[in-house]
C-alpha cells in the first residue's frame, strides 16, 4: 500500500516539480536543463501583456471575491431561518453549483449574457437621448458575473457550516439587553463567522484567479492570466511559461494554506467554546 500510495503522489507532483525547476533554467528548452538562471522571471516580470493579463486577473479576482463573501454571507445567514424542507431545497442547488463542470458553465453563462444583452442593447439604443449609446458586452462584468455566482455557493457553504454551530442562546440573550438587530450582528454573530468569511474569500479569490475554463467562455475581448498562458502554450512552451505556472502556484498555496489557517482558529475556537 505505501508503494502505491508513492506512486500516485509521484504521478501527481512529478510534473508539478518539473515545472518548477525548468523555470529556472538557463536556456531556452523546456526538457534540457542547462543551468541555473533567473532569467525567465526577469523576463516574465517585465513583459508588457502578461502584467496587463495579471493585472485584469488580480481585479476580477478581488471583485467577485468581495461579492461572493458578502452575498455568501448574507444567504447563509437567511438559509439558518429557513424551514428544513426550504434549507434542503437551497442546500441542494448550491451543492450543485459546486459540483457542475465548469465548461456547462461556462457555456450556460455565455448563453445568458448574450440572450440578456440582446434584449437590453436595443432598449439601451432607444432610450439613449445621443447617437452613440452604451452597449453591453462580454469583459469585465461578465466575467465577474460568472465568477461571483461559482464563488457564492462556497462561501456560503463555509459560513453556512459555521453558522450552524452558533447557539442562539447568545442571540437571545443579546436581545434581552435590549440589543437591536443589527448590534447582535455586528458585535456577537460578524466575529463569530469572521473566519470563515475570510476563509471564503481567500478560496473564492484563488478560483477566480486560476480559473480558465468559465473565463474562456465570457471574456471577450479581455485577457485574463490563465487565458494568455494558454494561449502562449500554443505557440510552445517555454521557461518562461514555467515561470509564470510557479509564481502562480506559490500565490495559490500560500493563499490555500491561509484559508486552511483561518478555519482551523475557527474550529478551535468553537472547540474551546464548548
Amino acid at each position: 500500500m505505501r508503494a502505491l500510495v508513492a506512486c500516485v503522489y509521484l504521478f501527481l507532483y512529478a510534473p508539478i516539480a518539473l515545472v518548477v525547476l525548468f523555470s529556472f533554467n538557463a536556456g531556452r528548452s523546456a526538457s534540457e536543463f542547462t543551468g541555473f538562471s533567473l532569467e525567465w522571471y526577469v523576463k516574465a516580470l517585465t513583459n508588457r501583456f502578461l502584467l496587463e493579463a495579471l493585472q485584469n486577473s488580480l481585479i476580477i479576482a478581488f471583485t467577485s471575491a468581495t461579492l461572493a463573501a458578502v452575498f455568501g454571507t448574507m444567504a447563509a445567514l437567511g438559509m439558518e431561518r429557513m424551514g428544513p424542507r426550504s434549507r434542503a431545497i437551497f442546500d441542494g442547488l448550491f451543492a450543485a453549483a459546486i459540483v457542475v463542470p465548469g465548461v456547462v458553465i461556462g457555456i450556460a453563462t455565455l448563453v445568458a449574457l448574450v440572450a440578456v444583452f440582446g434584449a437590453l442593447n436595443p432598449a439601451l439604443a432607444a432610450l439613449w437621448p445621443t447617437d452613440a449609446p452604451p452597449k453591453l458586452g462580454l469583459g469585465y462584468g461578465s466575467i465577474i458575473a460568472a465568477h461571483g455566482l461559482f464563488s457564492l455557493a462556497l462561501v456560503t457553504m463555509l459560513v453556512k457550516a459555521r453558522v450552524a454551530t452558533l447557539g442562539r442562546d447568545i442571540v437571545e440573550a443579546s436581545s434581552d439587553l435590549n440589543a437591536t438587530p443589527l448590534t447582535t450582528f455586528r458585535q456577537i454573530v460578524l466575529p463569530q463567522i469572521m473566519p470563515s468569511i475570510l476563509a471564503g474569500f481567500l478560496l473564492a479569490f484563488t478560483f477566480s484567479f486560476d480559473d480558465f475554463i468559465i473565463a474562456f467562455f465570457v471574456a471577450g475581448s479581455k485577457t485574463t492570466l490563465p487565458i494568455y498562458v494558454f494561449a502562449s502554450i500554443r505557440r510552445g512552451v517555454t521557461p518562461e511559461i514555467n515561470a509564470i505556472a510557479t509564481t502562480v502556484l506559490i500565490a495559490s498555496l500560500v493563499l490555500i494554506v491561509l484559508a486552511r489557517l483561518l478555519l482551523r482558529e475557527k474550529n478551535k475556537k468553537t472547540t474551546d467554546g464548548e
